[in-house]
C-alpha cells in the first residue's frame, strides 16, 4: 500500500513537471513574439513598485508597449520607462549621478550691458598715405649716389643723389647771356623768356634765384629727402642715365603707421571709423600707441569670416615697422542693457541657434533662440529666454546624446505634444563596432555586434541597412567585421563603412 502511495506521488510530480516546463516554453515563445507572460509584472508596476510608463526598444524608441518582454525589432528584451525619470516634455531627466559624471555645469540667464572692449588682432604696414615719389624732373645721368641701398633710413632734407643734366647749361647759359646784356625794352621780353625756358626744362625757384645771384652755371643738382621714413624701393644706381619722369627712390614715412586688424564679422557692426584705439606689440612690451579707426574695409575673408579694420595709430620713434605683430584694443559704445548667458551655452546647428535649459532639477529640455552680439564669453539673447530661466554651460551635447537615445528628438518633432516644441539638430554621431556577419539580405544586413559605448548597447544581433553602394564583394555570411553606422529617419541604422578585420581576412575565406 506504501509503495502505491509513493509511484502516485511521482507520477504526480512528474506531471507537475511536464506542465511546468511546457508553461515555460509557451512562455519564452510568447516573449520572443512581443508578449508578455502575466506572472512577469503587474502592468503599469514592477518587482521594485516603481511606477512603469511603458515599456520600449532604445533603438526604437518611438516604439511603446503596455508589457514587458522580447523586442520585436531585434534580439533584447524591452526596457521600462519608470515615472520617476521620465523625460519631460519635450525635454530629458538625467540622473544626479550621470550630471555628475557628464561634468554639467548651469548658469542663469541675467541682465546686463556686453563688455565694451573689443580686441583684434593685426599686422603692421606703411602708410599709404605718407608715401613720397621721387622721378627725375629732366633727362640727366646719375654721378653720386649718397644712399645705396633699400630699407635705409633718412631724414628730411638728406642728400639721396646728385644729377649731371646737360639740358641746364644751355638754358642757364642763354640766361646768364641775355641777362649780361645792355638794359632795355628788348633786354626784359629776352630774360622774362629765358628764365621761363630754366622752369621748363625743371629747375626749381630756388634754383633760378642760385643761378641768378651767382651768375654761374649750375650743370648738376642735388636731390634731397622731402620727409622722414625709410628708402622702400631704390631703382637708380651710379652712372645711369635717367629721362625725365624715371622713377628714383620710393619712400615711406614712419610718422604714422597702419595696423590691418582683423575684425570677426559678427562684431563689425560695433567698429565706427573714427573710434579711439590703443595697441600693444610684444616688440615693446608695457609700450601703448594711440590711434584711430580710418577705416573698415568691405572685404570680408571667406576663410575666417573676418573683415579687415584699417588702424592708424601715432609711431613716435619709429618703433613700429612694417610685419611686427600688434594687437588693437577698441571701446565700442555701450549697449543697452539685455539678456545674457554664457556663449560656450550657445549651440549654433547651421540652421538654427538652441540652448539647453534646466526647468527643473535633473530635466532638461532644448529651446531655440535668437541671439545678438558677443563679446568677453558672453552672448546678447534677442528672443526665446527670460531672466532668471538656468542654462547648461557644459556637457550639454551630452545631454543632447541622451535625449537621441531616448526619443526625446521624435517626441519634440512628432505629435506627443500639441504645441511643436524646437529639435537640436546637431550632427547625426556615428557609432563604431565589431561583429560577425550573421545573414545578408539586399535590403538588411544582420550582424552579431559587441558593446557599443556610445550608444550604451549591450552585445546584440540586430539588422542594419547595407551602405549606399552596398556592401563590399569580400564581406561573407560569418565573416568578423568592423563598421560604422548611423541613425537614419525611418528607425532603422545605416551601415556607413564596413571590413573585414585583420583576423577574417587572413583566414582564407
Amino acid at each position: 500500500m506504501n509503495r502505491r502511495v509513493i509511484i502516485s506521488v511521482i507520477g504526480a510530480l512528474v506531471v507537475l513537471g511536464l506542465t511546468g516546463a511546457g508553461a515555460y516554453h509557451l512562455g519564452i515563445r510568447a516573449g520572443a513574439h512581443g508578449a508578455a507572460p502575466a506572472a512577469i509584472a503587474t502592468p503599469g508596476t514592477d518587482k521594485t513598485e516603481r511606477r512603469v510608463l511603458y515599456w520600449h526598444d532604445p533603438m526604437v524608441p518611438g516604439q511603446k508597449f503596455d508589457k514587458p518582454g522580447k523586442s520585436p525589432f531585434m534580439d533584447m528584451d524591452l526596457v521600462p520607462v519608470y515615472a520617476d525619470e521620465a523625460q519631460s516634455e519635450g525635454g530629458v531627466a538625467v540622473s544626479p549621478g550621470v550630471q555628475q559624471n557628464l561634468g554639467i555645469r548651469i548658469a542663469e540667464v541675467r541682465k546686463g550691458s556686453l563688455a565694451s572692449t573689443l580686441d583684434a588682432v593685426g599686422n603692421v604696414a606703411f602708410n599709404e598715405r605718407d608715401l613720397v615719389l621721387l622721378q627725375a624732373r629732366s633727362s640727366g645721368y646719375v654721378e653720386k649716389l649718397f644712399v645705396r641701398a633699400p630699407l635705409d633710413p633718412v631724414r628730411k632734407g638728406q642728400a639721396l643723389l646728385q644729377l649731371y643734366v646737360p639740358d641746364w647749361v644751355a638754358a642757364q647759359e642763354e640766361y646768364l647771356a641775355i641777362k649780361r646784356m645792355p638794359a632795355g625794352g628788348e633786354t626784359v621780353g629776352l630774360l622774362d623768356a629765358a628764365l621761363q625756358r630754366l622752369r621748363l626744362v625743371g629747375m626749381t625757384e630756388q634754383q633760378v634765384r642760385q643761378v641768378s645771384a651767382r651768375s654761374k652755371v649750375s650743370p648738376r643738382i642735388t636731390v634731397t629727402a622731402p620727409v622722414d621714413g625709410v628708402v622702400s624701393e631704390l631703382t637708380v644706381r651710379e652712372g645711369m642715365a635717367v629721362s625725365l619722369g624715371a622713377p628714383l627712390f620710393r619712400i615711406n614715412g614712419l610718422r604714422t603707421v597702419w595696423v590691418n586688424a582683423e575684425v570677426p564679422e559678427s562684431a563689425a557692426a560695433q567698429v565706427r571709423p573714427g573710434m579711439a584705439v590703443r595697441a600693444t606689440s610684444p616688440a615693446f612690451p608695457g609700450t601703448e600707441f594711440s590711434g584711430k579707426v580710418e577705416a573698415l574695409l568691405p572685404d570680408v575673408n571667406t576663410a575666417t569670416r573676418t573683415l579687415k579694420a584699417r588702424i592708424e595709430l601715432a609711431n613716435p620713434g619709429g618703433k613700429l615697422v612694417p610685419g611686427m605683430f600688434a594687437t588693437i584694443h577698441m571701446a565700442p559704445a555701450q549697449s543697452s542693457e539685455t539678456l545674457l548667458v554664457p556663449s560656450e551655452a550657445v549651440i549654433q546647428t547651421g540652421t538654427r541657434t538652441v540652448v539647453i535649459t534646466a526647468p527643473e532639477k535633473g530635466k532638461f529640455a532644448p529651446m531655440e533662440i535668437a541671439t545678438g552680439a558677443e563679446a568677453n564669453g558672453q552672448t546678447e539673447v534677442v528672443k526665446g529666454l527670460s531672466e532668471g530661466q538656468k542654462v547648461v554651460v557644459s556637457g550639454q551635447f551630452l545631454i543632447d546624446s541622451e535625449a537621441s537615445l531616448r526619443g526625446t528628438l521624435q517626441r519634440l518633432g512628432g505629435a506627443a505634444s500639441a504645441e511643436p516644441m524646437p529639435t537640436i539638430t546637431a550632427k547625426n554621431p556615428t557609432h563604431r563596432a565589431t561583429g560577425e556577419v550573421e545573414q545578408i539580405a539586399k535590403d538588411e544586413v544582420t550582424i552579431s555586434h559587441g558593446p557599443v559605448p556610445s550608444l550604451k548597447w549591450p552585445p546584440m544581433t540586430m539588422g542594419f541597412a547595407p551602405p549606399a553602394g552596398g556592401l563590399p564583394k569580400e564581406i561573407k555570411v560569418g565573416d568578423t567585421v568592423q563598421f560604422e553606422f548611423q541613425a537614419s529617419d525611418d528607425g532603422m541604422f545605416k551601415i556607413i563603412s564596413i571590413s573585414r578585420t585583420a583576423s577574417a581576412s587572413g583566414d582564407g575565406k
